[in-house]
């Protein structure tokens, strides 16, 4: 695959309050120029970034509906009604409901917890949950992670006389559903200063607003930041503003002192003799976490996230991984298929988008499956299967295209959606594929510019290596937690050579294990190129290129050295 390497810059104004905050925060200047790419250009607000403190969570009594669902909490409480906290079978939901029922069941034992059936029910509010709520006596539902848009829902569980309070962090219809309170600060109505929290993450902020009201010590809180963190990373949700500050802080829980839940995983991953980051939770804890919605029930996932004890936690870990190990093998299969069919039967020039039903598929997979094919034809993908009468679905998108509404458009012919701009699912029936599928190609006709499909790398800034000092890299370490919004920050060295260690390596040598320097610099840096096998040549002859890479601290043993971890390579003849 072919990237567009795209340089960012600076406008004039922007070169003097990167000179500033040089200045005032005594850092080298291509840090201050990384603050400024953030929006962050005076030195209070490079202080709270930097320094990312639990004093600056803001006050959950902002978010809509917020005063009203504690009210109806501590009334269930206190006249003994039985609450259920109901969430989606993904990472972000059987996270949020762990967290909300771990808190609530140190207040209350008439408590329970319910994750619908991904194939038996489907995403959200089900009936189903709703019976299951009304046959064991339940008078208040907490739903986690969805809820939103569940108006006929709500009201069912209404005439069956029980109360809603919907928890949610998804985009809200013209009408909300008639529940006790709607928290979510996507409501048009909502003054709460930042709307990209996680479902976990609106989860959070009920138990902190419960705690201010009733006297509980925010340190009681802090071991539950874990299962935010997990959630946040996860979910892919911006790693700005109070996120920043969740994953921040939640990493630092989840490296000293995680739930045994969790432990067990963490055990399971091989990550328990490191310090564990936002990529081992995107790659290795979250897929364990969600593995079990997708091919058994999601709560599972949860009476492992609730583990008293760290053996029953190894034993529900060790489930849960062989559930991820199915989910593996399922994931390449229907891939191979679909990309087989797509090489073979579509003719992917004349189309901007990939729309694909099969009704064999595993609903569990297709929104793997979706990523995959966006990521190798870098196209939004939408990927189908037949689910209880019905096709359902997972859409992806790439970079500059929200899939959300141009699923959105299409709602007179579905019978369900929801998501987010870059991930989307949806449900509609057989009868109106045809239908969607014209209808979503036309609109990425329309919308994506070819430019769109090509896929970017972001150069943050230019350096010599000479400029990778340990007080650099020191300081660069104080822009994590990385992630959307927040990436890793790419730098660009120019006509690096090999030093004369370079080699291939991996089971089929398609990565080039770098020793590489420039003319800055005589002491060799170490650098990974996975997949650039294509390269090797220049290096074998000593011919310089251009690279782009991220820095990272690697571990290896008792040793910790700086290592270039490479995402693109340009040979010069």
């Amino acid at each position: 695959m072919t990237y567009k390497w795209n340089y960012l810059t600076l406008s004039p104004d922007q070169k003097n309050k990167k000179n500033e905050l040089t200045q005032e925060l005594n850092i080298d200047p291509v840090l201050s120029e990384l603050l400024i790419h953030r929006g962050i250009s005076t030195k209070k607000e490079a202080q709270k970034f930097l320094r990312p403190s639990l004093s600056d969570l803001h006050d959950p009594f902002l978010l809509p509906d917020m005063e009203i669902a504690i009210k109806r909490i501590e009334k269930a409480i206190g006249d003994k009604e039985r609450i259920l906290i109901y969430g989606d079978y993904d990472v972000d939901g059987t996270t949020a409901v762990s967290l909300v029922y771990k808190f609530l069941r140190k207040i209350t034992t008439n408590i329970d917890y319910y994750i619908p059936d991904r194939y038996d029910e489907g995403y959200g509010i089900s009936i189903q949950g709703i019976d299951y709520a009304v046959s064991t006596g339940v008078k208040l539902i907490i739903s986690l992670d969805c809820g939103i848009k569940a108006v006929k829902k709500v009201a069912y569980a209404k005439e069956k006389g029980i109360d809603f309070i919907i928890c949610d962090h998804h985009m809200p219809d013209e009408h909300l559903p008639d529940a006790v309170a709607v928290v979510d600060a996507k409501r048009t109505d909502s003054i709460y200063p930042y709307e990209e929290l996680s479902g976990c993450g609106v989860g959070f902020k009920l138990v902190q607003a419960f705690s201010e009201r009733n006297g509980f010590a925010f340190s009681e809180l802090e071991p539950l930041l874990d299962l935010v963190a997990v959630s946040i990373a996860s979910d892919i949700v911006p790693i700005t503003g109070e996120n920043r500050v969740l994953m921040h802080y939640g990493l630092k829980q989840l490296n000293s002192n995680p739930s045994f839940g969790l432990r067990g995983i963490i055990e399971i991953c091989g990550l328990n003799r490191k310090k564990i980051t936002v990529n081992d939770i995107v790659f290795k804890i979250g897929p364990r976490i969600n593995a079990s919605g997708r091919m058994m029930n999601g709560k599972e996932a949860v009476d492992l996230l609730l583990a008293g004890d760290i053996v029953s936690a190894r034993t529900k870990s060790k489930n849960i991984d062989k559930y991820n190990e199915d989910r593996r093998e399922l994931d390449k299969r229907i891939t191979d298929e679909a990309i087989e069919y797509i090489d073979n039967e579509v003719n992917i020039e004349e189309y901007k988008s990939i729309v694909i039903y099969n009704e064999t598929w595993h609903k569990g997979i297709i929104g793997i499956v979706a990523s995959r094919l966006t990521e190798r034809y870098y196209r939004p993908a939408v990927v189908l299967t037949k689910s209880n009468g019905m096709i359902s679905g997972s859409a992806r998108s790439v970079l500059g295209f929200d899939v959300y509404k141009a699923i959105e458009s299409c709602k007179d012919i579905l019978e369900n959606f929801g998501g987010h701009m870059y991930a989307a699912g949806l449900t509609l029936k057989e009868t109106n594929f045809d239908e969607f599928k014209s209808r979503f190609d036309s609109i990425s006709f329309d919308e994506i510019e070819t430019k769109m499909m090509q896929p970017q790398i972001i150069i943050d800034a230019e350096i010599p290596m000479s400029r990778i000092t340990s007080k650099f890299v020191n300081d660069l370490s104080l822009f994590n937690p990385f992630g959307p919004e927040n990436e890793n920050p790419v730098f660009l060295t120019k006509n690096v050579t090999d030093h004369g260690g370079s080699k291939l390596v991996g089971k089929d040598f398609r990565h080039i294990k770098m020793e590489v320097t420039d003319e800055t610099i005589t002491a060799p840096l170490q650098g990974i190129a996975f997949g650039l096998e294509r390269y090797f040549n220049h290096f074998k002859l000593k011919l310089p290129v251009d690279i782009c890479y991220t820095i990272e601290e690697n571990t290896h043993g008792s040793n910790t050295f700086t290592q270039l971890m490479i995402k693109d390579i340009r040979g010069k003849e």
